[in-house]
Parts: C-alpha cells; sequence; structure tokens
C-alpha cells in the first residue's frame, strides 16, 4: 500500500527539513546554508550541508543526501510509509487510509507480516522460559559466561525447553497455521511427526537494523550437535544481507565496526562498552553484509578467532571489504582465542589499546603469507617474495604501491630495490607500462570509466544550474530537453523537472525526491542536485562553462541517438543537431 503524492507532498512542506535534522545534528548557519558534521561518516570538519531552499541535505565528504524523508530513511531506518506516518505525526497531521496494492503485493506484505509476529512471539516465549524454573540450565550458562541482568535483557537472550515441541504448541495456541509455522523455520512438520528447530538451547534473537526480530541462533546445553545452530533462510531472513548485533551498533558512536565470529563475543564486547560489534551468521562474510556496514561507517576491524580457521576467515573478508571501498585492519589476538576470552582475561580498557595497535590489512595478508614458507630455505623465501610482488601489484597507483612496499621491506628486512625490480618484472610480464605498472586492460577500462563518468559529470552540473538559476529553462528552449540525459535515471529526474517547471513555473527538488521510495534512488537523485565545479565562477566564466556543458550533452546524445537509429530520418535528424552544435552560443545575459 502507498500515500498519494498530494499526500506525501503536504506532509513534507509541514516538517522543515532543518528542524528535523536538528534534533540528530547540531547545525550553524553560514549564509543561507546550515552545516553540521555529517550523521552518516567520521569527520571532524563540518561538511553536511541542509538548505532550506531546496529543503534538501547533502554531505560533500560521502556523498549523502535527500529530503527530510531520505534522512529518516538513512538515519532511523525507516521504511518510506513509516518516515511519512512519522513526519505526520510530528506535524499533527492526521493521515488517511494508503492506497490500495495489487492483491499479490498486499498478500506477500500480510505473510511477511505474520512471519514476523512469529518471530517476535517466539523471541518472547523463550525469554519467559529463560526467566523460569525450567531454564536454570540455559542461566547458569550465561552466568557462567559473566552475563549481567542488563546485558541479557538488552540482546533478549532466552531459553529452548527440552520438549520437543514446546514452541509449537504455544504458537498454535496463538491461532498460526501449521504452513506459516513451518515457513517461519522455527518448527519442522513432517509425516513421521511435529517438532521445534531448537530445544535445549541458549537462544540468540537476530534482528535487523530496524529492531525487528528475523530468526535466531541457538547454542546447545551438553555435548549435542550441531553445537550453534542458525534457523534456515526464510522470506524475512537472509543469512548473507543480515548481521547479529547491527541493530545495536547502527547507533554506536564509535567510528568504526568490529566483525565478530561468534555471537557471545558481539555481546561481550557489547558489555564492554564496545557497542559497535557485530559478527556474521554462521557463515562465511559476504558482500551483501560489507554493503549494509558501509551505510554506517567507513572502517572495519576483523577480530575473528586467532585459530587458523579465524586467519582463513580474516583473509577471505578483506578482499569483499576492499572492493566495497571499506578500509579493514586486523586487531591480533593471541594468546587469546576471541574478544571473550581477551575481554574477561586483560579487560576494556587493554581491548581499547589492541585496537589502537590494529594492522594494516595489507601488511595483515603479508604477515599471513610468510608464514606458508620456509624461511630458512633460499627457494621458499624467494618465492615469499615473488608472491609478495605479485600481491603489491594490487595497487594501481605507484605512490601508495612504493608506501606499501616500503613498509614490508621495513617489517620483514627484505631488500628495497631488490623487490622493486622484481615488482617491476611481474608488471612487465602482466602487461604493464613501466612507468605505473598498470595492466593494459585497466588503463582501458579507466579512459571508457572516464568519458562516461564525464558525460554523466556535465548531465549532473545542468540539472543542478536548472534548479539553482530557473531562467536556464528559458534559455535552453530549444536546445535540451529530457531526451539528452541519456542515463535512465538521470532522464527519470529530468523529465520529472521539466514537467514541474512547465505546469507550475518553479522546481522543487525535495518534490521530486519524494516521488522515490528507495533510499538509494533518493541519495542518486540528491546528487544531480548537489553538483558543483571545483573552482568559482564569475558570469563570464559561467556562461562559458555552460556552453561547454550543453556542447557535451548533446555531442553525447548524437552518438548514443546514432547508435539506437532505425531509420532514414532520425539519422537526417542527428545531422542537423551535429550541424547546430557548430554556431551554438548560449547567452546568460
Amino acid at each position: 500500500m502507498r500515500y498519494s503524492e498530494n499526500l506525501i507532498e503536504e506532509v513534507r512542506e509541514r516538517n522543515d527539513i532543518v528542524d528535523v535534522i536538528s534534533n540528530y545534528v547540531q547545525l550553524k548557519k553560514k549564509g543561507s546554508t546550515y552545516f553540521g558534521l555529517c550523521p552518516f561518516h567520521s569527520e571532524k570538519s563540518p561538511s553536511f550541508s541542509v538548505t532550506p531552499a531546496k529543503q534538501m541535505y547533502y554531505c560533500f565528504g560521502c556523498g549523502a543526501g535527500g529530503n527530510v524523508y531520505t534522512f529518516l530513511m538513512e538515519y532511523e531506518n525507516f521504511t518510506f510509509p513509516e518516515a511519512v506516518e512519522y513526519l505526520a505525526e510530528r506535524c499533527g497531521m492526521p493521515l488517511p487510509k494508503m492506497e490500495e496494492e495489487s492483491p499479490e503485493a498486499k498478500k506477500e506484505a500480510d505473510r511477511k507480516t505474520s512471519l514476523l509476529e512469529i518471530q517476535k512471539e517466539a523471541a518472547r516465549y523463550f525469554y519467559y522460559q529463560l526467566k523460569s524454573q525450567r531454564g536454570s540450565l540455559g542461566m547458569a550458562y550465561l552466568k557462567k559466561r559473566q552475563l549481567s541482568d542488563t546485558t541479557i535483557t538488552k540482546f533478549g537472550l532466552g531459553y529452548s525447553n527440552k520438549t520437543s515441541n514446546d514452541l509449537y504448541l504455544y504458537l498454535k495456541k496463538k491461532g498460526y497455521s501449521d504452513e506459516l509455522l513451518k515457513e517461519s523455520g522455527l518448527v519442522t512438520i513432517e509425516e513421521r511427526g511435529t517438532y521445534d528447530k531448537f530445544w535445549n538451547r541458549v537462544m540468540f534473537p537476530i534482528m535487523d537494523v530496524r529492531n525487528r526480530v528475523i530468526g535466531f541462533g541457538g547454542r546447545v546445553m551438553g555435548d549435542g550437535e550441531p553445537k550453534y545452530l542458525n534457523s534456515p533462510e526464510t522470506r524475512i531472513f537472509d543469512k548473507s544481507r543480515n548481521l547479529y548485533g547491527i541493530n545495536e551498533a547502527k547507533n554506536s558512536r564509535r567510528p568504526n565496526f568490529i566483525i565478530c565470529e561468534g555471537y557471545m563475543d558481539v555481546i561481550s564486547l557489547h558489555q564492554a562498552g564496545f557497542t559497535n560489534a557485530v559478527a556474521s551468521l554462521g557463515t562465511a562474510f559476504t558482500s551483501g553484509q560489507a554493503s549494509l556496514i558501509k551505510r554506517y561507517t567507513k572502517e572495519v576491524l576483523l577480530t575473528y578467532d586467532s585459530d587458523k580457521a579465524g586467519v582463513k576467515a580474516a583473509l577471505r573478508a578483506i578482499p569483499i571489504l576492499k572492493e566495497v571501498g571499506l578500509r579493514a585492519r586486523v586487531i591480533l589476538l593471541s594468546p587469546y582465542k576471541d574478544p571473550d576470552e581477551w575481554i574477561k582475561n586483560k579487560g576494556a580498557e587493554s581491548f581499547e589499546e589492541r585496537i589502537t595497535e590494529a594492522k594494516n590489512s595489507f601488511l595483515y595478508e603479508i604477515e599471513m603469507l610468510k608464514r606458508e614458507y620456509q624461511m630458512e630455505d633460499p627457494e621458499q623465501k624467494t618465492r615469499f617474495y615473488q608472491e609478495t610482488a605479485k600481491k603489491l601489484l594490487e595497487f594501481p597507483e605507484e605512490l601508495e604501491r612504493t608506501t606499501y612496499m616500503e613498509a614490508i621491506c621495513k617489517e620483514h628486512e627484505i631488500d628495497y630495490e631488490g623487490l622493486r625490480n622484481m615488482v617491476k618484472r611481474f608488471a612487465y610480464q602482466m602487461g604493464a607500462q613501466p612507468a605505473v605498472m598498470v595492466r593494459t586492460s585497466q588503463k582501458q577500462q579507466t579512459a571508457k570509466q572516464g568519458k562516461e563518468g564525464g558525460i554523466k559529470e556535465s548531465q549532473r552540473l545542468l540539472l543542478t544550474w536548472l534548479i539553482e538559476d530557473m531562467s536556464l529553462f528559458q534559455k535552453l528552449e530549444g536546445l535540451i530537453s529530457p531526451r539528452d540525459f541519456t542515463d535512465s535515471f538521470y532522464h527519470m529526474v529530468a523529465e520529472m523537472l521539466y514537467k514541474q517547471y512547465q505546469e507550475e513555473r518553479t522546481v522543487n527538488p525535495a518534490k521530486i525526491i519524494s516521488k522515490f521510495t528507495k533510499e538509494e534512488e533518493q541519495r542518486e537523485a540528491a546528487q544531480l542536485f548537489h553538483t558543483t565545479l571545483t573552482t568559482p565562477m564569475d558570469k563570464k566564466q559561467k556562461e562559458t562553462a555552460v556552453n561547454e556543458t550543453v556542447y557535451k550533452i548533446k555531442q553525447n546524445w548524437c552518438e548514443y541517438a546514432g547508435s539506437h537509429a532505425s531509420d532514414f530520418a532520425e539519422l537526417e535528424e542527428i545531422k542537423k543537431v551535429k550541424r547546430s552544435l557548430q554556431d551554438l552560443h548560449i547567452s546568460l545575459t
């Protein structure tokens, strides 16, 4: 279901963006804009701007941006309807019923709601059992692990009884069908009988970023197998896109996330004050989990177990984190096995020191690589140098590669010139140019991306100018239209902007952003209205820049249209546009 566009716009207009964001960020006015420290990434100098005239916010550091709805969706993790409802309540505006969705969409939404209700009821049941006499075994285990009552309550820990169908009988009394219970992943229903997925286990509710219970992890009491058991994947539980503890860690004021291997590690760290700890859900770390983390921080500290399996997990996670643009460091835990052991033996202050000493992820990879070779054997020592040289080629920038080369040589007592020559030789063998040692295919790809990026930059720049100076609509009439924006998303936004100007003789970028219900689309639309050149311009320079930008956009349209032309008439129109570009001159006076 959804609300009407008119209602969405009315709610937005009744909630001034400066007033709303001021509840979360300390803003200071500079000219017509407000500035503050960005709540979406760590920074020391304010780059987060809120513009009352546009009713938009934008961070020039991390690119976060949008209108008042986007902010709440990104900061509070609201859905779009939830953001509308929150703002309507804030301004005292009653909401009518939402417009009906399709029967299929409504059925899917209702089913997900029912599954979430079942998980919530199960969490309540497990928590009650833990507090009862029947849960004494589970409570004794948690107390042995030195968890306080406050921590147990905070994480909603529970216990599943030894009787194998307790939860099933409880949920049946609540009116849930066998079909739904089977789909919930909490109950197994077979011809031979019905039994609970979890029994005789300490229960760890798994919550999403919106504090909704979506699944469970269970630690067996005694010697049963498996030691840890997780809910199977369902409509509401995707292990690869969620993290244990993310509902708490997202609100942490610490500048990074700590990734652990187990639930108890997360809980122990939170209890010690490290509220930024999370853990993957019984599977290897995934790109989906990395993307989730990137919404809240730019740096990750890895604290996997110090055994071979933990080292392997860390080495597997590092490239995944790098691929999504996250910095990674590794906390070395030896001689202890995991963060929980470290906290219990050394305390929180000592762990804080260990964080400051966390090792750069690339240097950690080299250190682990060295362990694979017998350094007393000249042949194996040479192979270590060769593999190190190959890994250094992961850095496309020569200056960065040189910096790491110097650090590696100092740490492992390697001859710098010898390693440098080895890197050069491998670079040649891989087809690199001697000056920069970047592979040819990478250079070609970079050139292609540079051209595409330049066109997109021009289109973004023009969209920003159009909302900042509405007189451009008239001055560009007959020259630029939405069809000239060849990127599909830019084209969509341009159509909305031109339609808005034609119908209302004004432009309202915040209203356009409201037409998108997905947070990613709202952020991307906001970026289109906040593109700037690197240097300020006077009127003459602005005129030159507008002419150059329009020329690039039209020229790109000719290339695009030419590759998609289907008849002679279209080709003739393209020729006509190309000829007109020779005499292009747009006056801004």
